[in-house]
């Protein structure tokens, strides 16, 4: 649920273009640099600089006279640069939202010692730098590639360095092939790669997702950079740790940070793959949440369920239609008058919703409610009684500041205050007191406010008046532009429309708890509302928590999941959805998806179809409408319904392969779903693709996202690749090609990828069914090859245990291992502690092996050293050639088979050897 705050028009993003990249002053009359007068190692391993500025200007401010620098190799892989005021603590990320390293604190004496170093070494990444004017450069160890480099000439499109309260700006060059990713959230329309003379705004903002290339719920000013050089692939990330308003300008050639505050904080990670990347880059903001199993199934939601027997009319109409569900939601529809931690007593019985989530908690289902941050100020609720008297709400002159969401006027808790802390967790435990959820979905969080300025209650008339959508601001409100902060010299484009930073959030002169600006601290709202839900969560429930946020930060993904906010039901908005999935892959929040068909208005039929064969394969699956759309619920139509039944279908079984792509997230940060560039850097013409995706390493996923058609030009890298619903039909090619693949409107294309090992089990309605049923694993080889390897995992635990590791007796680990040489297939395992698999019985059933050489069946089959009779062990062998939509009949290849081993008894949580012979052309 959300306001539908500025959609913008053609005319106006043009404006804002225009005005975006028109600037008024050029970098060299902004400022004009600094000079570097000392430099020397500090007591902790780093080197701390001063820098004095050369010559000041009055244009957005004065320049700051003298700058501290402080430069440190904090990993073999991450180097840290930090520039601040050299007398004056500045605004910074607070170091207890995302734990971190501290630079030595500002107003220490100035140092006189000699610039006697020019460059600082680390093992893979080199800092340089210029003394006069003062500049610097990243460069990479291994090829000698500069991958930043502040300095300019009169040929280049920026100026120096400029370091002012409330204007600071640097650039970068850029090689022209290098290939960028990242600074969000924004919808780009031309896909995940980064498009040059493109708007990117970073400052959260509740504007609708279907507004393309502006700023939108969440602030992440990081990007990767991937480059091939004489045909390697090398990727890395520059992060800028700040939570200011900023536009980055980005040419092509170069990129131009222009930030409204803070300081300089760059963090630069040097990969060189991809997943090095985002490995590094979450070690440093945090890893990944663990996320429950039952997360990776299926959800429904909409704002309208009136009541609570619609709600149960859905659940049932799920079941009925045989469609996967595992989680149903509320959107406001449960509260009572859109006030937090409330619940609407005519419409959702106590008594009568208290025996459904019995119902379907026996089930395995859950129940997820939304929460939004505005506190309604009402004398009579005692949620806002007990938030007066702790004191928790945002000041605006010495008074809590009044704005208006759903409940009409409201306040807004301080969550970087810690008595604020405290008292939302005490909300979270006397709402699941009253209701069992099993998690909290936070909204409206950027923070959205249907009102903007300094407001007041209305005398003499209802606000809001109880008609008309509830969203139009009914308080007495006054513009508030008296203050530098309300007002900064420099006009980021927020919102598409260069619109004044408190426009429909929080006034930015606003205190929070220790004088902190809502200036300064604007884009961290959501983020430390996560923090708290997650800590309260966890107090109540001793369980691992899960939380939906809509508002994003560096850092959000270590406690929530996000989803892409309000889309709409076009196919845009679906091509949209898979470049914003594989950006917060990127940006450490692995546990996202977006509205499947879209929140309004109602998509069509046909869309709904192609939009599940795409939202099944999401990381997070949930159905999401607006109340003012008709249902879309997948069993409304019959063919959507087919389309669900099959896709989520293939998800259910998938799930284990799912749940352990979660843990490798947890572990290393890496994503769910990625761009096909992680597993092919190699292969350049994937660099800007957007219209497929990988779930892992190996499993790619090539929907429809056009109207009206039956076929989609699937892109493959180079190597084989079996269908997963027909695992006989392959596609080979030795240099990669593109494909035209079939595709009915109930079908989806998914491809897995040679030399994998896949964990399956036989799926079910509910994830938690579905997890006792038998393992099979799927093996792919090379098609046709003599030799081959092939690899896979799979992690299991007691899934609602907070924490998500081994060692604590409720999980186990399995690494499995494949082969096939001299005519022979082998498979086996390594098992970590297999203690907790063997309680639960699990068992691996079934073995399909793909792309062998030869024919026949196989033979001489043993299991753990023993021969294995088929008759006695009632195994069924069989074996199928392999048909090609591309690949090897054309080429004049040896064809291969698909081999399948059913009656099996191997259990998971036992190491196992397996072998067979192959017929007698196999041998050759």
């Amino acid at each position: 649920m959300a306001s539908p705050k500025t959609v913008v028009s053609s005319l106006s993003l043009l404006v804002a273009l225009i005005i975006c990249f028109s600037p008024v002053h050029s970098s060299n009359t902004i400022g004009k640099g600094y000079r570097l007068i000392s430099v020397e190692e500090s007591p902790d391993g780093g080197f701390i600089g001063y820098l004095q500025v050369k010559q000041k200007t009055n244009i957005y401010g004065s320049d700051i006279t003298t700058l501290r620098l402080f430069v440190k190799h904090e990993t073999d892989n991450r180097l840290r640069v930090h520039i601040t005021d050299a007398k004056k603590q500045r605004w910074e990320v607070p170091y207890n939202l995302l734990p971190r390293e501290q630079p030595p604190r500002a107003g220490k004496a100035i140092g006189k010692s000699p610039t006697t170093v020019h460059e600082i070494s680390g093992s893979e990444l080199i800092f340089s730098f210029t003394k006069d004017p003062f500049t610097f450069a990243v460069k990479r160890r291994s090829n000698g590639q500069t991958l930043f480099n502040t300095s300019s000439d009169s040929n280049s499109p920026f100026g120096q360095m400029v370091f002012k309260d409330q204007y600071l700006e640097i650039s970068t060059s850029l090689p022209k092939d290098a290939s960028l990713y990242g600074l969000g959230e924004n919808s780009q329309a031309k896909g995940i790669k980064l498009v040059p003379n493109e708007p990117y705004t970073l400052y959260t903002e509740d504007v609708s997702a279907i507004n393309l290339n502006t700023d939108l719920y969440g602030s992440h000013p990081v990007y990767m950079d991937l480059r091939n050089v004489g045909g390697k692939p090398y990727a890395h990330a520059v992060l800028l740790l700040n939570s200011n308003g900023m536009d980055v300008f980005y040419r092509g050639t170069s990129l131009t940070y222009k930030v409204i505050g803070g300081v300089f904080d760059f963090y630069f990670v040097a990969g060189p793959s991809p997943l090095d990347v985002v490995d590094q880059y979450t070690s440093l903001i945090g890893r990944p949440a663990p996320m429950p199993y039952w997360s990776l199934g299926f959800h429904q939601c909409r704002w309208g369920y009136h009541n609570l027997s619609v709600v149960e009319d859905v659940v049932d109409s799920y079941k009925k239609a045989k469609i996967p569900l595992d989680v149903i939601w509320n959107d406001d529809d449960h509260m009572d008058a859109h006030k937090d931690f409330t619940l609407n007593n005519i419409s959702y019985p106590h008594a009568k919703l208290l025996k459904f989530l019995d119902r379907i908690h026996k089930m395995g289902m859950k129940y997820i409610v939304i929460n939004d941050p505005g506190i309604g100020v009402n004398a009579s609720y005692a949620v806002y009684q007990r938030a007066m008297a702790n004191d928790v709400f945002i000041k605006y002159e010495g008074k809590p500041f009044l704005a208006q969401v759903w409940p009409g006027p409201v306040y807004f808790p301080d969550f970087l205050n810690p008595k604020t802390v405290a008292w939302w967790g005490d909300e979270i435990r006397r709402f699941h007191e009253l209701v069992p959820i099993d998690g909290l979905w936070i909204d409206m969080n950027e923070v959205s406010n249907f009102c903007s300025g300094l407001c007041t209650i209305p005398k003499g008339k209802q606000c809001p008046s109880g008609e008309g959508p509830g969203w139009i601001c009914c308080l007495d409100c006054k513009n508030i532009t008296k203050t530098r902060w309300d007002d900064p010299p420099y006009k980021i484009n927020a919102t598409g429309v260069t619109a004044p930073v408190g426009f429909k959030t929080i006034a930015t002169s606003a205190l929070h708890y220790n004088g902190v600006r809502e200036y300064d601290a604007h884009s961290l709202y959501g983020f430390s509302e996560t923090i708290a839900t997650h800590k309260g969560l966890q107090s109540i429930q001793g369980k691992r928590p899960f939380i939906l946020s809509r508002s994003t930060f560096i850092g959000s993904g270590r406690y929530a999941a996000h989803w892409t906010g309000d889309n709409k039901g076009t196919w845009q908005s679906l091509r949209v959805s898979i470049s914003t999935m594989l950006n917060f892959g990127i940006f450490g929040v692995p546990m996202v998806g977006s509205d499947i068909c879209g929140f309004y208005p109602q998509p069509t039929e046909e869309l709904c179809n192609r939009w599940i064969e795409v939202g099944a394969f999401y990381p997070f699956s949930r159905d999401h409408a607006n109340y003012y759309s008709p249902r879309q619920e997948l069993y409304q139509w019959d063919t959507v319904a087919k389309s669900a039944r099959n896709a989520l279908g293939m998800r259910y079984k998938l799930l284990p392969y799912l749940y352990t792509l979660s843990y490798e997230a947890h572990m290393t940060g890496a994503p769910v779903a990625r761009p096909l560039f992680f597993s092919f850097p190699e292969y350049t013409k994937c660099y800007g693709l957007s219209t497929q995706f990988l779930l892992g390493s190996s499993l790619m996923i090539s929907p429809v996202l056009k109207k009206g058609r039956t076929q989609v030009k699937a892109l493959f890298p180079p190597g084989s690749w079996y269908h997963m619903f027909d695992m006989t039909q392959a596609v080979v090619t030795k240099t990669g090609k593109r494909v035209a693949l079939p595709a009915p409107l109930n079908f989806v294309n998914v491809h897995l990828y040679q030399n994998t090992i896949l964990p399956m089990q036989q799926g079910g309605l509910i994830s938690k069914e579905a997890r006792t049923t038998p393992f099979s694993l799927v093996i792919t080889f090379p098609a046709g090859a003599t030799e081959g390897y092939a690899t896979g995992k799979l992690y299991l635990d007691e899934d609602e245990l907070p924490e998500m590791k081994l060692g604590n007796g409720q999980s186990t680990y399995v690494d499995f291992y494949a082969s096939v040489g001299n005519g022979t297939v082998k498979m086996w395992s390594q098992v970590k502690e297999g203690k907790f698999a063997l309680s639960k019985g699990w068992v691996i059933e079934k073995v399909s092996v793909l792309g062998l050489r030869g024919a026949g069946p196989a033979s001489e089959i043993e299991v753990n050293g023993s021969p294995i009779s088929n008759e006695a062990k009632k195994i069924e062998v069989s074996s199928k050639e392999h048909t090609y939509v591309a690949g090897l009949e054309e080429e004049g290849e040896n064809k291969s088979v698909m081999v399948e081993l059913k009656g099996l008894e191997m259990m998971v949580g036992k190491d196992f050897n397996m072998s067979w012979k192959m017929g007698i052309n196999g041998a050759n």
